[in-house]
């Protein structure tokens, strides 16, 4: 960029490239110049003096016949010499300057000349102003007062129009008549099957709104039926304070409340059964979420924030994604469904449905970004337990009131950094690396050990081997791949069982 030119000595504008050079010359005395004016032209900003006026010989001007008639513009013309030459009628408009204010609005004005040819007496104007010379045929400036006094009543004359008009049409015979077109949607039309209306028409009916009142406050969150004889699912995290002697309220779709008897809950699997003294109930199917592929369409359904029998829509994004979910006293391991449907604080315990109206998942967990210390609301990352998972886990809360999980009888640690993972060398809070006639001692797991994968599906962190073993049933047996002093080797092991807390 080239910096702009300096001023000249006594601050004066430099020279612009497109003017010819000026030969130093006297100074004449100069006029004022033209004031700036900001809605102007471009050429209005340029720095030109006015051009004085012409000197030009004025005779004095004939005697009025009349010398005691008025001079009506003495006002406008007080302190000025008139320039222009003598003629027939007054010769204001020749002496006046075309800048000067006009008279008062109704004042007698002399005549301009005729024919647009110029007053050789007129002052010569800048031509870079923006407002010409008024001259004959133009119509003229107003005073601010007259402007003020047009402007009133043009209100007035606009005012009266419109209580003339709103009169007239008050009168029956001039109102006219307006009648808008019928809506055409018809209100019992049946939405496609296995469209998302259709999807929610059907499960809406069986998904419930919990409130759960303890020593902690008030715990919000869904579920929904799964017998018709009152027993309903949830997650543990959202009726934890009943186990302490809290009330849970169950809200129904159609409004009616109940209160709720906490059957039994496990930590581990971050799952809980309530019961209502209430028959004739919907319940909802559990699918085979075996079945669920990623891309599947999927409705999540509950209440968040409080906003009961919310429905959200998205695909399964991913399937076992190891997540740990509730506090480090009582984390759950889940091997989750991913889905991008919107899950928010409250939609714990809802169902999770594909497009068959069948409960595939719990949602129970919502992924926020780093750095945040409590979860503020759907990123398009939710997860969901599988339902499998949850029905075996449900019929053993109804049954006895706890569940069970699988083990293979070994500890991990969690310092290990390599493929695969470790198990633990040495002893940790007083319980040995690998269980006595556990499974994975029977299997000839030793302490050191390194899991490379189960099934034949790889894991590198502990957390995914946790949740696969979980995915299973006690009883079930696995293929663990297993490296021992540069020795890869595959391993048959049948699950052992836990209870649960």
């Amino acid at each position: 960029m080239t910096e702009p030119a300096a001023p000249g000595p006594g601050g004066d504008a430099p020279q612009r490239p497109d003017e010819p050079s000026q030969a130093p010359q006297a100074q004449a005395p100069q006029a004022p110049k033209a004031p700036h004016n900001p809605f102007a032209p471009p050429s209005a900003y340029r720095s030109v003096d006015r051009v004085a006026p012409t000197a030009v010989p004025v005779p004095p001007p004939p005697s009025r016949s009349d010398a005691s008639a008025p001079d009506t513009h003495g006002a406008a013309t007080a302190g000025r010499t008139t320039t222009g030459p003598a003629g027939p009628g007054p010769t204001h408009a020749s002496a006046q300057d075309a800048w000067d204010p006009l008279g008062a609005l109704g004042a007698n004005r002399p005549a301009s000349p005729v024919g647009g040819r110029p007053d050789p007496g007129r002052p010569t104007v800048d031509p870079t102003l923006v407002a010409p010379p008024v001259v004959a045929g133009r119509r003229r400036r107003l005073a601010t007062g007259s402007v003020v006094g047009l402007v009133v009543l043009a209100l007035a004359a606009g005012a009266f129009g419109g209580v003339a008009a709103d009169r007239l049409l008050d009168e029956p015979s001039q109102r006219a008549s307006v009648t808008l077109p019928a809506a055409s949607v018809e209100t019992d039309v049946e939405r496609a099957p296995g469209s998302v209306a259709d999807i929610a028409a059907t499960v809406l009916p069986s998904v419930v709104s919990l409130q759960v009142r303890g020593g902690d406050g008030v715990a919000t969150g869904s579920g929904f039926v799964l017998t018709e004889d009152g027993y309903i699912l949830t997650n543990n995290h959202v009726v934890a304070g009943a186990a302490e002697g809290g009330d849970v309220v169950v809200l129904f779709a159609d409004g009616h409340e109940s209160t709720a008897e906490l059957v039994g809950r496990t930590v581990d699997y971050d799952l809980a059964v309530v019961k209502v003294e209430e028959s004739g109930l919907t319940p909802l199917a559990l699918g085979d979420s075996d079945g669920v592929v990623v891309g599947d369409p999927v409705v999540a359904v509950g209440a968040p924030l409080g906003l009961n029998g919310t429905v959200t829509t998205g695909i399964v994004s991913a399937l076992n994604r190891p997540v740990q979910a509730g506090e480090a006293a009582q984390t759950a391991f889940i091997n989750a469904i991913q889905t991008d449907a919107a899950i928010n604080p409250g939609n714990s315990g809802g169902p999770l449905v594909n497009g068959q109206g069948e409960v595939v998942g719990i949602n129970s967990a919502i992924a926020q970004p780093p750095g945040a210390m409590a979860a503020t609301g759907s990123i398009g990352l939710g997860f969901a337990i599988p339902s499998n998972q949850a029905r075996r886990t449900a019929e053993q809360l109804i049954a006895d009131g706890v569940a069970t999980y699988p083990v293979i009888g070994v500890l991990l640690d969690q310092r290990y950094q390599g493929e695969g993972v470790q198990v633990s060398t040495d002893p940790q809070q007083g319980q040995q690396a690998v269980t006595p006639d556990g499974p994975a001692d029977a299997a000839g797991i030793r302490p050191g050990d390194v899991i490379l994968s189960i099934d034949g599906r790889p894991v590198t962190e502990s957390d995914e081997l946790i949740v696969a073993i979980r995915a299973k049933a006690p009883g079930d047996a696995v293929t663990l791949r297993v490296r021992a002093g540069g020795q890869e080797r595959d391993v048959r092991v049948v699950l052992d069982e836990a209870t649960s807390e």
